[in-house]
């Protein structure tokens, strides 16, 4: 029965957010043409746009979330174990079970600095509702590994290739340019607080509640970090490195294009300048390709229409899918910089080829009842590392002329 309740409510969500979009087309269709009739819009006309906008961002949001949950899948006894003992941990300090485990395990996420593994099941669906929170996260590629730093060779210019006979003599091809990009782990903490009731209570999920409570924390600094961290104890955000104008693009920089005015888009054509950010991307690399951008320059572009008077935006036509724009889907990252003089407010590209995150295995919660009586403080602590891994992978769009 929750299971056919859950798909009538994607399906009402969907007929909503269809209804939305129409009615979002007619009131912008009226606003340009008393735009272009008066010079400026009517305030009453602006201001239901911006309602029909807010019912947008809401059904969309809805359609996005995804609750945490089980597999169903049958879980070994060790995982089964793992779990009663962090159990009884959390919900009453004891820690005889879970350190006789976790030494027998010998766990590759197991360090000296106190606290105790979550069992594997929390660790998933930590970094699963991570996935459906965090923006870049979503879109960016992901590794795991065991040592606190992630070190790969990659080829800057390729291996010399050619055609040849069958019986010509081979010649000898040149050495491809290597580069060793390193990635080191940063630890990204939470600390949600219970009360000692909340733990009592035996219907309450900790596993779940605990995934919960650490996940937005983890998302928001996650978030920031991706976009404009400057890689001092946090990944290193896309937007921090080094930009050049595309034409002008080399290795270890990020190529950018102009949107042709000031802060702007340009009064005539504005969906040209999207068509070539778009192709300033290689086609090895479009084919993958998404827009990032925040919710204030996705208002604008939304409004936007092609030559032939179509909105180049769409919304979703199937539930937890992104929008598209111009065919390509559209992630909102709130980190990303308002539109402005020089801004690099959008990019685009294949970011799961141009972006890395590097996750160490393991996240690890300290139980502390004492700093802030009566509640009980679980420090949480993960460790997280990112940069950009191909520099011709992702391409930005500077607002100037």
């Amino acid at each position: 029965m929750d299971a056919i309740e859950t798909k009538a409510g994607i399906g009402r969500d969907m007929d909503e957010l269809m209804q939305a979009f129409e009615a979002f087309k007619e009131t912008n269709d009226r606003r340009l043409a008393e735009i272009e009739r008066r010079g400026s819009e009517d305030a009453v006309t602006a201001d239901k746009l911006a309602r029909i906008e807010k019912t947008m961002d809401a059904i969309s949001l809805k359609q996005a979330r995804v609750p945490l949950g089980e597999t169903g899948a049958q879980k070994p006894a060790a995982e089964l174990a793992h779990k009663s003992a962090f159990d009884g941990y959390v919900r009453k300090g004891e820690t005889a079970n879970l350190t006789a485990l976790e030494q027998k395990a010998l766990s590759v996420g197991t360090d000296a600095d106190g606290g105790y593994l979550v069992p594997k099941e929390t660790e998933r669906a930590v970094n699963t509702a991570l996935k459906t929170v965090s923006p870049i996260r979503s879109i960016a590629g992901i590794r795991q590994v065991s040592g606190s730093v992630y070190k790969v060779p990659f080829a800057t210019t390729g291996a010399a290739t050619g055609w040849v006979g069958e019986t010509a003599v081979r010649p000898q091809t040149n050495t491809p340019t290597l580069a060793e990009l390193s990635f080191p782990t940063m630890e990204l903490y939470a600390m949600p607080a219970a009360t000692q009731a909340i733990l009592d209570d035996s219907a309450v999920d900790i596993d779940a509640w605990l995934a919960e409570e650490v996940r937005v924390a983890f998302a928001q600094q996650e978030g920031t970090a991706f976009v404009t961290g400057d890689g001092v104890n946090k990944p290193k955000g896309f937007l921090t490195y080094p930009t050049v104008a595309n034409a002008s693009w080399t290795w270890g920089n990020v190529g950018f294009v102009t949107s042709g005015a000031a802060g702007a888009f340009p009064a005539v054509n504005q969906a040209d300048k999207l068509i070539d950010l778009v192709y300033s991307v290689k086609g090895t690399y479009r084919a993958n390709g998404s827009f990032v951008m925040n919710r204030q320059t996705l208002g604008t572009v939304r409004k936007m229409k092609d030559a032939d008077g179509a909105y180049i935006w769409q919304p979703s036509g199937d539930a937890g899918q992104p929008s598209t724009l111009l065919g390509y889907s559209v992630v909102e990252a709130e980190d990303m910089p308002n539109i402005a003089a020089n801004s690099l407010s959008i990019a685009f590209g294949d970011f799961a080829s141009g972006y890395l995150i590097v996750d160490r295995v393991g996240i690890r919660v300290l139980r502390d009842p004492y700093s802030s009586k009566p509640y009980v403080l679980f420090y949480t602590t993960k460790r997280v590392g990112g940069g950009i891994k191909d520099f011709d992978a992702i391409k930005l769009m500077q607002f100037s002329v």
